[in-house]
C-alpha cells in the first residue's frame, strides 16, 4: 500500500491509500479526488486523467510508453513531467507520491 498525494490546481491536496496493483487513476476514482475524471475507465484512450508527477518522482514512476505518449497529445497544458494517472501502476515503492492536477481536463 502506498499513500499518494493528489494536489488540486488550487492547491487543495488530497492524501489517499493506494492499493498495490491498482493504477494512481484508479485510487484517485475511489477516493473521489477533484479533477480525475478517467472517462474511458484506465484504457489509455483519452487524456482525463492526467497529472503531473513531481519531479522528485519521475524515476519512481517510470517513463511513458508510445500510446501514453499519444494520448497526452489530447491533454490539456503537456509537460515533461506529464502522465496518464492510469499508466502508473502502485507499488510500495511509490509510498509517498505526489501527483499534481492541471488547471482542466479535456
Amino acid at each position: 500500500m502506498a499513500k499518494i498525494t493528489f494536489i488540486e490546481f488550487s492547491g487543495t491536496a488530497h492524501e489517499v491509500d493506494a492499493s498495490n496493483g491498482m493504477s494512481v487513476m484508479e485510487s484517485a476514482v475511489k477516493n473521489m479526488v477533484p479533477g480525475i475524471d478517467a472517462d474511458c475507465g484506465g484504457a489509455c484512450a483519452c487524456a482525463t486523467c492526467h497529472v503531473y508527477v513531481e519531479p522528485d518522482w519521475l524515476e519512481a514512476v517510470g517513463e511513458r510508453n508510445e500510446m501514453e505518449e499519444d494520448m497526452l497529445d489530447f491533454a490539456f497544458d503537456v509537460r515533461d513531467n506529464s502522465r496518464l494517472s492510469c499508466q502508473i501502476k502502485v507499488s510500495d515503492a511509490l509510498d509517498g507520491l505526489v501527483v499534481k492536477v492541471p488547471e482542466k481536463q479535456f
